[in-house]
């Protein structure tokens, strides 16, 4: 090959044998001039250095494009492989084996299957009673609410997000001044309300009407409850409501055949309520024993107050009267006068012939007569003054300084067990949310919530919702009357997912907290003044048509709820995140997940009390008789089931939890089929690595998992006695040994524990 005076340095090696003087070579440049002159040489250094700059630049393009290359085909192979081995793939993977007890027979017990290496990796937090998947997910939204809260805020734009942050600021107390003034907020609202009192000096003389009036500002219920919502047999209306209320224990269960000086949570509520009396300048042994007295007044109200479990029956407590009618039954106070008190707030009054809707069954009567003897004598008289500023003082006292805060946590440990606290930042984060919950939520939704999972969670809903209503044809027990019924209410429902919309819009947020008064560094104030603002708002609305599309949950809560009396289910955007819902997930999840707190939900509006009300929110018959009595027969066989379940061995209430256990029952199958019916319709899901379950298994497991629970026995018993939910070990094995699904995907033999040969099945 003819050079014309240089050759490269290649294998073509003819020049190079011809030439009677071997070149020179530049281990540098490559090239060379017979007679050893380098081109290189005769190069500026501007031309050297762009020399190498395009030599780097073209093998740095060959490298990238090599290096592009191999991750496409590294990508289409994690795209193409049998298993899905993509990070979200394996990180979900990792999530799932890591909670899991494999060693654990899933035909015996399922949910320590499924949650046996959470429970053992997470011990319950200080400041907690119970730990579970809520409370990972809850602890989460904190900390993006405390990050959203803590920047600067324009009061003459966003005034309601800037008095959330003031009072958010005001619980913080970086001033001290919470523990600077110490009991005198109370003190000194207490001797505006009642210019005489004082711990010390009892007035058996005292107004129990102007008492019972007082206490009611406030929003204590003592004796009796009275607010206004939708009439539940004409929900396009409001009117007043009673119910009965006024124990200072969860649930009356505490009280019943116990004695004060054994019973460890009697022993607590006196200590309790001693030690608030002495911060407010009582002495401690005439203090304890007018506490004893209370207590024993509350005992005797807890003989009264009709169980919870008996309470359910909606139809049955539905009772509508006039004020006067009220008064005829009721004649220990001026119920027209109290009402009135009550409305004054919204400038409304009404006559003794305003209707009004109890629920308290003969209560009101027996609480009356209790009331009238124990009136009769000096001591008794004391006793009543004694309750009802004990319950206004006992409203207010987390308000106050830490010894207050303090006395506290003696009485919810005994209830709870809970010991320690959380850090302060949690605690004010929480109750931000429940002050001005919606201010603080606009922040969360700015700051957390894809736009996109709402319209995925919207689409979901609808084929939960579809999977429901194509289930009830083959219900034999219902007819074919109450079943088209049934599908026109299932139609019906309306499904509210995220957020409220009007709270992105700065106006109308600002309108909704308007009259409510934050001020700096006011903790106890802004309380008092919340209060009175919520009250003032229910009240407003006994002249106003009911809201559709009200909201209350705050968007970051974590959990969902349905409304009977208008038909409506709502999911906030704190649900929607991961481990609910999570658009890398597989859909297996996703729907053993969230798609099983939709159908659950939408399950509700056929429960034991739900079935009650029409697709309008009315409370009315709807279903053909011989369709109620075997509704009645299949909650009962569930009702019977729960209440074999033991815990710490104390039984489950299935009466109690009746209403839940079906919506999980009937939740869990709408789900599934939902799934089936996606999957039907979309390209199949490959397996994850290293789990070695079906996606339809995975469906079971991704519900199963939402459950992880550990919690103490003394929250369990509360939990027992006054929860409407079954504890999450059993909303696991309960729900799943009921279904046929479950039992076939996991191959479990009949008569195993999981999958027993008689099975309850309402929906």
């Amino acid at each position: 090959m003819s050079t014309q005076g240089y050759k490269r340095t290649n294998f073509e090696e003819d020049d190079i044998s011809n030439s009677s003087n071997p070149p020179a070579i530049d281990f540098n440049a490559g090239v060379v001039f017979k007679g050893g002159l380098s081109l290189w040489q005769k190069k500026s250094i501007l031309e050297r250095v762009l020399f190498i700059l395009t030599i780097v630049l073209s093998v740095s393009v060959i490298i990238l494009a090599i290096v592009l290359a191999s991750k496409q085909a590294h990508i289409t192979y994690l795209q193409n492989s049998a298993v899905c081995l993509e990070p979200s793939c394996v990180q979900v993977s990792s999530a799932l084996l890591t909670a899991m007890d494999r060693s654990v027979d899933p035909c015996e017990d399922f949910y320590q299957y499924a949650c046996g290496g959470w429970i053992k990796s997470h011990p319950i937090p200080s400041g907690h009673s119970r730990f579970n998947m809520f409370s990972v997910l809850w602890q989460a939204n904190q900390v993006i609410m405390k990050h959203a809260i803590e920047q600067p805020v324009n009061a003459s734009v966003n005034l309601s997000e800037w008095k959330a942050q003031t009072y958010y600021k005001s619980c913080m107390d970086e001033n001290k001044t919470i523990e600077d003034l110490g009991a005198k907020p109370l003190l000194d609202l207490l001797k505006d309300e009642v210019p005489d009192w004082s711990i010390s000096v009892i007035d058996s003389n005292f107004d129990l009407q102007d008492l019972l009036e007082r206490s009611k500002k406030y929003g204590v219920s003592t004796l009796f409850a009275v607010w206004v919502g939708e009439d539940d047999r004409s929900s396009s209306k409001n009117i007043l409501k009673v119910d009965q209320s006024g124990l200072g224990l969860p649930q009356r269960d505490y009280y019943l055949n116990k004695s004060i000086t054994q019973d460890p949570v009697l022993i607590a509520y006196l200590e309790y309520m001693t030690e608030v009396g002495m911060l407010l300048g009582g002495e401690e042994n005439s203090t304890r024993s007018q506490m004893i007295d209370v207590i024993m007044f509350e005992t005797k109200l807890a003989n009264i107050t009709i169980p919870s479990e008996d309470h359910r029956d909606e139809e049955k407590m539905y009772h509508k009267i006039t004020i006067e009618q009220l008064q005829q039954n009721v004649t220990f106070i001026n119920w027209l006068h109290i009402i009135n008190s009550c409305l004054s707030m919204a400038d409304i009054q009404v006559t003794s012939s305003e209707k009004i809707v109890s629920y308290a069954g003969n209560y009101l009567q027996d609480m009356a007569e209790l009331v009238n003897e124990t009136m009769k004598t000096e001591k008794g008289r004391r006793t009543m003054y004694n309750y009802l500023m004990w319950h206004i003082i006992k409203s207010m006292t987390s308000y106050l300084s830490k010894p207050f805060r303090t006395a506290r946590k003696i009485l919810s440990e005994a209830l709870s067990g809970t010991t320690g606290g959380e850090e302060l930042w949690r605690d004010c984060i929480s109750d931000t949310d429940e002050t001005l919950g919606f201010a603080l939520g606009a922040m969360f939704i700015r700051e957390a919530f894809n736009g996109d999972s709402k319209v995925k969670a919207d689409a979901m809903i609808k084929e939960v919702k579809t999977a429901f209503k194509n289930n009830l044809p083959k219900l034999s027990w219902m007819d074919k009357e109450t079943r088209a019924a049934a599908v026109d209410k299932a139609n019906a429902v309306v499904d509210m997912i995220g957020f409220p919309e009007y709270i992105l819009n700065v106006s109308k947020l600002n309108e909704e907290y308007n009259r409510l008064e934050i001020r700096k560094n006011e903790y106890f104030g802004n309380n008092i003044r919340s209060t009175s603002f919520q009250l003032r708002k229910n009240f407003e609305e006994l002249r106003k048509t009911p809201k559709k599309n009200r909201w209350s949950m705050t968007p970051p809560t974590v959990n969902a709820y349905y409304t009977p009396t208008k038909n409506e289910i709502v999911l906030p955007a704190g649900v929607l995140q991961a481990p609910f819902y999570d658009a890398s997930f597989p859909m297996s999840l996703n729907f053993g997940a969230i798609g099983v707190v939709m159908g659950h939900e939408l399950t509700h509006g056929f429960d034991d009390q739900g079935r009650e009300y029409d697709k309008n929110g009315n409370l009315r018959p709807w279903w053909n008789n011989q369709s109620v009595i075997r509704f009645k027969e299949r909650a009962e066989c569930m009702q019977k089931q729960y209440s074999q379940y033991k815990l710490n061995g104390e039984n489950v209430k299935g009466k109690l939890t009746l209403g839940e256990n079906i919506a999980d029952n009937g939740g869990l199958k709408s789900a599934y089929h939902a799934y089936t019916d996606w999957i039907s319709h979309n390209k199949q899901e490959r397996p994850l690595p290293a789990v070695n379950l079906t996606h339809k298994q995975l469906f079971f497991l991704g519900f199963s998992q939402v459950w992880c629970s550990t919690s103490l026995k003394e929250a369990d018993h509360l939990q027992l006695l006054s929860d409407s939910h079954s504890p999450a070990k059993f909303r696991v094995i309960g729900t799943l040994s009921n279904s046929k699904e479950f039992a076939e995907q996991f191959k479990c033999p009949t008569g195993s524990r999981m999958n027993p040969k008689e099975k309850c099945e309402v929906w």
